[in-house]
C-alpha cells in the first residue's frame, strides 16, 4: 500500500493519520525511444533515471546532456509559454515541458518523435516553413485603407466581432494542431487550423477592411472547406483554444456571402 501513517497520543488516545503517496516511483529507470535522424531514420532507445515531477523535456535534455550530444531539439522557455518544445510523445503532440514523464507509467515506455506533418530537419527539429507559408497564404495580414492622420479604430470590448475575435488571438504558432490534423496528413495544401484560426480572428477584427479578399483566400481547395471537422486541433491545443470552431465560423460566413 501506498500510505504514510502519523500516530499521535494524547491522555491515552490515539489518533492515527493516514496519507496516500500519489503518483510512486514504480521503476528507478524509464525506458525511453527518441526519433533520430532525418525522414529515414528510426527510434534509439535509451535508459534514463527517474526523478521526482521529471517532464518529457526533462527526459530529453537529460539524454542530450548525459547520454548523446549528437540529439538534436528544440525549446526555450521551458515554463509553457513559447510552445517551442512541441513533439510528439506516444504518437500524442504535446508541450514536453509542460508533460510529466510520470503519466506514461502504465505504458510502460515513452515514445519521442518530431511533430507529425512537418519536414523532420533532424532528430526532433522540423522545418516550419510550410506551416507559416500557410499561415500567409490564408490573407492573414492586417490591410486596411484608413489614413494615417485618422484617430485609432475604437472597439468596444463587449461588442459580437470583439468577442469572437477574443476566441481566436491567443495562438502562438506552436504548430500543435496543424500536427494533429488529419485533414494535412490527407491534403498538404491544405492551409490548417492555425491559419484558419487566425483568418478567423481577422475576419472579426474591425479595422480589417478587406473581408472579401479573406473570405476568397479560405474559399479555395486549401481553405476551410476542406475541413472534415474531426476536431483533432481543438482537443490537442495546448491553449485551449477552438480552431473546429474558428473554422465553422468562416464556413458560416461563406454561406452568407452567397445568399
Amino acid at each position: 500500500m501506498n500510505n504514510l501513517y502519523w500516530i499521535f497520543e494524547k491522555d491515552g488516545r490515539y489518533l492515527i493519520i493516514a496519507v496516500h503517496v500519489t503518483n510512486p516511483i514504480v521503476n528507478a529507470t524509464l525506458n525511453v525511444k527518441i526519433w533520430r535522424g532525418a525522414e529515414a531514420g528510426s527510434y534509439q532507445s535509451y535508459a534514463v533515471p527517474r526523478s521526482a515531477q521529471q517532464t518529457i523535456l526533462d527526459v530529453v535534455t537529460y539524454i542530450q546532456r548525459e547520454l548523446d550530444s549528437t540529439l538534436s531539439y528544440r525549446f526555450s522557455c521551458r515554463v509553457g509559454m513559447c510552445g517551442t518544445c512541441a513533439m510528439t510523445v506516444n504518437g500524442t503532440p504535446r508541450w514536453t515541458c509542460r508533460t510529466q514523464a510520470s503519466i506514461y507509467d502504465d505504458a510502460g515506455k515513452i515514445d519521442i518523435a518530431p511533430l507529425s506533418n512537418f519536414p523532420i530537419i533532424k532528430d526532433l527539429v522540423v522545418n516550419m516553413d510550410p506551416f507559416f507559408e500557410k499561415w500567409k497564404a490564408a490573407t492573414n495580414t492586417i490591410q486596411h485603407n484608413s489614413s494615417n492622420t485618422q484617430e485609432f479604430a475604437t472597439i468596444k470590448p463587449d461588442s459580437t466581432k470583439r468577442k469572437a475575435a477574443n476566441k481566436a488571438i491567443e495562438c502562438i504558432g506552436c504548430g500543435v494542431c496543424y500536427s494533429a490534423c488529419d485533414v494535412v496528413r490527407w491534403n498538404s495544401d491544405y492551409y490548417g487550423p492555425a491559419a484558419l484560426n487566425r483568418a478567423w480572428s481577422l475576419l472579426n477584427d474591425e479595422r480589417y477592411d478587406n473581408q472579401k479578399q479573406l473570405i476568397d483566400g479560405v474559399s479555395t481547395g486549401a481553405g476551410c472547406l476542406s475541413c472534415h471537422t474531426t476536431r483533432s486541433c481543438t482537443r490537442y491545443c495546448p491553449k485551449e483554444l477552438d480552431p473546429s470552431g474558428s473554422i465553422a465560423g468562416l464556413k458560416q460566413e461563406i454561406l452568407r456571402t452567397l445568399f
